[in-house]
């Protein structure tokens, strides 16, 4: 492993490929989130109830394997580190289970249906693990400077708004032009192409980033030490809830999104429209995190900040729709990704330092292990905002490809407005009691590499 420059600066080419990882989970993992469910419904054939009580299971498979492979990524030792090696091993593999996901057959039997969901679906859970945790650790690893931890997730976070941007323009389209004779032939596709643009990004990560923080080795620590340390993390347990928040609020509504367009506004189009329209504001958004953060000095009360605004403009989007009121509608839009933007560098800015925080508490430093748990804490949002929506949308009557009542209905467009809306505001205030600021972090830094804690 490389030792660290002395500034901790981090070379361009460097922080350009670790937002390219990004590019690569969310041409995976987004799609995932935006389409997997509509397309176990509506193409697929798998009813409500089965898809979410999928979403239930899989959580508890991830509360399995999320810390394990946290604490693998901690013990593996190679001549490129600890972390950059599973991104060449894994991210190929998650592609292919990626590809099977898609690869199902409408006219199976329920059952075989069923089955081959779990597992396909599990399978690829614990492909994108082996693939996102030692990711979003490698930040960590690469500086200890606050100011390039923060260049390196504005980094991520532009690159990621950028491909969400894309992907969201560019998919309906291509499930059209792939799927004119038939939906799953076009989504197969789909999955082939962002397969392999999800393992180039990643390898070109791989290739350009060094790990350059040394951690000194250390006897093996037991899970239960671990878990103990993590609970005596303050600002790490206030990103922690922070995350399940987030997750339940994202991907909840990312997974009603295409529903909302489908059936509320009566027209799929207008989801590519509408992303055509947030993707400057994202982008402008996550740039805005650097100069926030500068002028508050803390990344708690930033992400607070981004957060309230998110819920805000959110809640305001109940009262328009994209048929009778598009301007207004769509300016809303761009204005609630713009501060969701935000929020998103924020928030992924926020992890690395709790590592050193949690250090200088503990003693014990467990990179992979901590960012594990928010891994696992997003994920468990992700389940419950995606389990409930499909639970409620099943209970109240819909019926895939058909006119929706009005229940069903109401529900897509609250979930769609309103709920996450909500969501955003108590995110906002969890996130205000973050207290670890630039002035305190650096002192800690100071002191570990003095070796003492006061």
């Amino acid at each position: 492993m490389s030792s660290e420059n002395k500034n901790g600066k981090v070379p361009l080419i460097s922080k350009i490929a670790y937002g390219f990882g990004d590019v690569g989970c969310n041409f995976s993992w987004m799609f995932v989130s935006n389409f997997l469910m509509i397309f176990y419904t509506d193409v697929f054939g798998i009813s409500m109830a089965a898809v979410s009580a999928l979403m239930l299971f899989s959580r508890f498979w991830d509360a399995i394997n999320d810390p394990i492979v946290g604490g693998l990524t901690d013990k593996t030792k190679s001549r490129w580190g600890r972390y950059r090696p599973w991104l060449l091993v894994a991210a190929p593999i998650t592609a292919i289970l990626l590809v099977m996901t898609f690869w199902a057959r409408p006219d199976w039997p329920q059952n075989g249906k069923i089955i081959y969901m779990v597992i396909t679906y599990c399978l690829l859970v614990l492909g994108y693990t082996c693939v996102n945790i030692p990711y979003g650790t490698l930040c960590g690893a690469m500086t200890q400077d606050i100011d390039e931890r923060a260049k390196i997730n504005t980094s991520r976070s532009v690159a990621a708004m950028i491909a969400i941007g894309v992907l969201n323009i560019i998919t309906v389209p291509l499930l059209s032009k792939f799927g004119s004779h038939s939906a799953k032939v076009g989504y197969l596709t789909v999955a082939v192409i962002y397969g392999c643009i999800f393992t180039a990004c990643h390898f070109f990560c791989f290739a350009k980033t060094k790990e350059a923080v040394i951690i000194p080795e250390k006897e093996k620590i037991s899970v239960k030490v671990q878990l103990k340390a993590v609970m005596q993390n303050r600002p790490y347990l206030l990103a922690l809830a922070g995350q399940i928040l987030f997750g339940f609020t994202l991907y909840g509504r990312n997974a009603d999104i295409l529903y909302y367009f489908t059936y509320v506004e009566g027209n799929a189009s207008y989801y590519t429209t509408y992303s055509m329209c947030i993707i400057i504001p994202s982008i402008i958004g996550a740039a805005c995190f650097q100069p926030l953060f500068r002028k508050l000095n803390n990344k708690g009360r930033t992400a607070s900040l981004f957060a309230l605004f998110t819920g805000i403009s959110m809640l305001s989007m109940f009262f328009f729709n994209a048929k009778e009121s598009p301007a207004v509608f769509y300016a809303l839009s761009g204005l609630t990704q713009f501060f969701f933007s935000g929020f998103n560098t924020a928030i992924y800015a926020i992890i690395p330092d709790c590592v050193e925080y949690g250090e200088w508490k503990t003693g014990l430093r467990n990179d992979g292990f901590q960012y594990a748990f928010i891994s696992l804490g997003n994920k468990i949002g992700m389940a419950v905002g995606t389990a409930l929506l499909a639970g409620l949308l099943g209970k109240c009557g819909y019926i895939a490809n058909q006119t929706q009542n009005a229940t069903v209905l109401s529900i897509m467009k609250h979930a769609f407005t309103t709920i996450p809306g909500a969501l955003w505001i108590v995110t906002a205030v969890v996130l205000f009691f973050y207290r670890l600021n630039k002035k305190r972090y650096n002192e800690i830094v100071e002191e570990l590499k003095n070796g003492r804690k006061s």
